[in-house]
């Protein structure tokens, strides 16, 4: 009797142990998990803005603005543009929402304070998800699109 008890004993805590490891190894699986799914989240949440070069700032549109301008502009904003930032600038396009990086609102006050040269220099060099159009628009193109941006943040 004392060896069938010590042999269940000894088949008990075997048991015993294995499961409490498993269970440790599961939930700390589980906790890693959590922890990347927030730092991802924050991660987003807390990104960093996105700043042109100062020199950038110092760039002026060569172009005068006049409703040809701002209609090229809109022509090339609706074949490369509207698919992320939305028909009406707000960063709500139907490619966008898709992004863990939301695409810029053209009506925020942050966007709209920026420069001409600081947004014709983010349409030449991208970042993240923004493609580059350096090797895509010509100059004259991206003046284009900076005009039709300035004209589409005065729209509510």
């Amino acid at each position: 009797m004392k060896r069938i008890s010590l042999y269940s004993l000894l088949v008990l805590s075997s048991a015993g142990i294995f499961i409490l490891s498993a269970f440790t190894n599961y939930s700390s699986d589980a906790v890693e998990n959590k922890k990347k799914l927030l730092i991802s989240a924050t991660d987003t949440l807390r990104q960093e803005p996105w700043i042109a070069p100062a020199w950038a700032d110092t760039i002026k549109n060569p172009l005068a603005v006049s409703p040809a301008t701002i209609s090229e502009g809109e022509a090339l904003y609706n074949m490369y543009c509207f698919a992320c930032h939305g028909d009406t600038g707000y960063g709500d396009g139907p490619a966008g929402g898709s992004m863990s990086v939301r695409p810029a609102n053209f009506h925020d006050p942050k966007v709209i304070k920026q420069k001409d040269g600081a947004l014709f220099w983010k349409l030449t060099n991208g970042k993240g998800n923004m493609p580059p159009f350096k090797e895509i628009l010509k100059d004259q193109q991206k003046w284009q699109l900076v005009s039709y941006l300035r004209e589409l943040g005065k729209q509510q």
